[in-house]
C-alpha cells in the first residue's frame, strides 16, 4: 500500500531529527564548552586575592584547593597514595653559606668571586684535593669515575654535568646524586668545575642567593658541602685535573635550610575500555607563579606589585580544568591522570617530584600532554613544542583545526622551550611528551610586555582565544587517549633511549 503524504512528512522530520541527534552525539563536549567557564577559571586564578600564587604562600594553597574542588565536582577520582586530591612534597629553601675560605696549594680563591659554596654543613678541613671526572657512577653502563680512587676524608673536584650530557638540565638534575656518591665514598666536600653555558657572573648572582628545591627525605641524603669553582687554567686546580692531588684548605659556615610541605593537585578519570583503561595519558599544567614585589624578579610599582600570572599559567591551568570536565563527562578509552603541578617557577619542582614518586607507574603512562607558555602574540594558532617527535602531529593539527586554529611547530627553537617546562620531567624518564602553548612567533615586545610582568592580568587576556586554546587542548587529549596506537619517540630523539628503557623495548 502506498504511504500517505502525512506519513512521508513525519518520516522526513524524524529522519532529520535523528540525523541532528547523531551529529550531536558525534560531537565531543569540548565543542560546546562555554566561554564563561574557562574565563571564570582564569579570572579566579589570576585574581589579586591570590597574590601571584607563589609556591608555599597562602594564595598558592587557595589555588590548589580551587583546582581540587573542581576535580571533585567534575567526578574525577582521588588516586591511591594521595591525600585526597593532593600529593604533598617537601619544599626546602636553602640560604648559601655566608662565609667560606679556599686555598689549593699556594693559590687562594675568593668566595663569591672565584668560587661559590652553595649548600652543606659547616666545615673546616685541611686535607687533599682529588679529581674524579664527572663524579658519576652508572653500573648499568659500566661507568665509575671513582674506580680505583680513594677520596675518603678528601675534597672531590668534578666536572659539571654528566659524561654523555653537558646540558644545564643534566647538570642541575645530577647535583643531588653526585653529592650522595661522593659522601658514600667518604669525601668531606664536593666542588664542581663550572662549565655551564651561563656567564659566571650570572651564576654568582643567581645562585649566590636563597634557592628552593625539593627536600630530600632519603636516609642516605647528602649533607657534605657543595660548590662551584670557575677554572683559570693556570693555577693549582689545573694540576688536580691532570691527576696530581694537591693540598687544600676549605672552610664553610654552612647553609641554612627551612622547610614546608606544598601540594601538587592530582586526580584520575578511569578509562572506558576494559583493556586500555590500564594505560594512562597524563595531562599536566603548573598553577604556581612568582608572587609579589621583589619575588617577581621584574619591575613593579606601589600601585601594582602583584604578578598575577594570567598567561603563565592560569591559561594552561584553565585548559587542564576544561579537559577534566569534558573527559569526565564523556570518558575516553584510556584513563586520564590530571596533574596540576606546583613549583614550576622554582625549577619544575612539582613535576620532578611526581616523576620520581609517581602514583601510577610511569611505564603505564603512555603520554604526557602539558599546557604551559610564556604568553602569546598570535591568536589564530597554537604552539606545539615537541612537534615532530612523538607521532602525534596529526592529532595536534586536527584538534586545533576543529576550533579554527593553526599550529606553530616548535617556535623560537633557540629558547629551548621543550626543556623548560614540566613535560621535560616526564620526557627525561622516557614518557613521550608534548607541550601545547598559546601562539608564539617570537619573544617580541608583545610577548615580553606580559611575560613575568605585573601587567599580566586577566583583564588583558583575549578570552575568545583562551576558549579555543582550551578546547583544542582538551580535544587533543581525547584523541590521543582514544587512539589505538601509542605515541612513541621518533628514532634518534634525545629521549628515545629513556623511552626504550622505561617501556622495556
Amino acid at each position: 500500500m502506498k504511504p500517505s503524504k502525512r506519513f512521508n512528512m513525519r518520516f522526513t522530520i524524524f529522519s532529520f531529527l535523528l540525523t541532528l541527534s547523531s551529529l550531536a552525539l558525534a560531537q565531543s563536549p569540548e565543542h560546546t564548552a562555554p566561554q564563561y567557564e574557562v574565563e571564570s577559571h582564569l579570572r579566579f586564578l589570576a585574581s589579586d586575592e591570590l597574590q601571584g600564587r607563589r609556591t608555599g604562600e597562602p594564595g598558592n594553597f587557595i589555588a590548589a584547593r580551587y583546582i581540587a574542588e573542581n576535580f571533585r565536582a567534575f567526578g574525577a577520582q582521588p588516586l591511591p597514595g594521595a591525600d585526597g586530591y593532593f600529593q604533598h612534597f617537601p619544599l626546602e629553601t636553602v640560604t648559601p653559606p655566608s662565609a667560606s675560605a679556599l686555598k689549593i696549594g699556594k693559590t687562594a680563591y675568593e668566595h663569591r668571586k672565584d668560587y661559590l659554596m652553595m649548600a652543606g654543613d659547616a666545615l673546616n678541613a685541611k686535607t687533599t684535593a682529588v679529581f674524579a671526572g664527572h663524579g658519576w657512577v652508572d653500573a648499568s653502563a659500566g661507568h665509575d669515575d671513582y674506580k680505583g680512587l680513594d677520596v675518603k676524608g678528601k675534597v672531590v673536584f668534578v666536572i659539571s654535568g654528566l659524561p654523555d650530557d653537558s646540558s644545564p638540565m643534566a647538570a642541575f638534575n645530577s647535583i643531588r646524586d653526585k653529592r650522595r656518591l661522593a659522601q658514600e665514598r667518604g669525601a668531606v666536600a664536593i666542588i664542581e668545575l663550572y662549565r655551564l653555558g651561563f656567564p659566571w657572573q650570572f651564576a654568582l648572582q643567581y645562585f649566590g642567593k636563597s634557592s628552593t628545591r625539593v627536600g630530600d627525605d632519603s636516609p642516605d641524603k647528602a649533607t657534605i658541602p657543595y660548590g662551584w669553582l670557575k677554572e683559570k687554567g693556570n693555577d693549582a686546580l689545573a694540576e688536580i685535573v691532570k691527576g696530581a692531588p694537591q693540598k687544600i684548605t676549605l672552610s664553610s659556615s654552612g647553609a641554612s635550610v627551612t622547610r614546608k610541605m606544598v601540594p601538587n593537585v592530582i586526580a584520575v578519570i578511569p578509562g572506558s575500555d576494559p583493556v586500555l583503561k590500564d594505560e594512562y595519558v597524563l595531562l599536566s599544567a603548573h598553577f604556581d607563579h612568582v608572587g609579589t614585589g621583589k619575588n617577581g624578579g621584574s619591575p613593579f610599582t606601589a600601585a601594582d606589585s602583584i604578578f598575577n600570572g594570567a598567561r603563565d599559567n592560569a591559561f594552561g591551568t584553565s585548559a587542564l580544568l576544561l579537559a577534566a570536565r569534558t573527559l569526565a563527562q564523556q570518558k575516553t578509552k584510556r584513563s586520564i591522570i590530571l596533574l596540576a603541578c606546583n613549583g614550576e617557577e622554582m625549577g619544575l619542582l612539582g613535576s620532578l617530584y611526581y616523576a620520581d614518586h609517581p602514583l601510577i607507574p610511569l611505564r603505564q603512562t603512555i603520554f604526557n600532554l602539558n599546557a604551559d607558555g610564556a604568553g602569546y602574540n598570535e591568536v589564530t594558532k597554537i604552539s606545539a613544542i615537541g612537534h615532530g617527535r612523538t607521532g602525534t602531529d596529526e592529532h595536534i593539527e586536527s584538534a586545533a583545526a576543529a576550533f579554527g586554529l593553526g599550529v606553530i611547530p616548535n617556535p623560537v627553537p633557540e629558547q629551548g622551550l621543550f626543556d623548560r617546562s614540566d613535560n621535560v620531567s616526564f620526557a627525561a624518564k622516557g614518557v613521550p611528551a608534548v607541550c601545547i602553548s598559546p601562539g608564539v612567533t617570537g619573544f617580541d615586545e608583545t610577548l615580553m610586555k606580559y611575560y613575568h610582568q605585573a601587567p599580566d592580568e586577566a583583564a588583558s587576556v583575549d578570552m575568545p582565544y583562551l576558549l579555543r586554546y582550551c578546547q583544542s587542548f582538551a580535544l587533543l587529549a581525547r584523541r590521543i587517549a582514544d587512539d589505538a596506537a601509542k605515541p612513541i619517540w621518533k628514532k634518534g630523539d634525545k629521549y628515545e633511549s629513556a623511552g626504550m628503557k622505561l617501556y622495556q623495548k
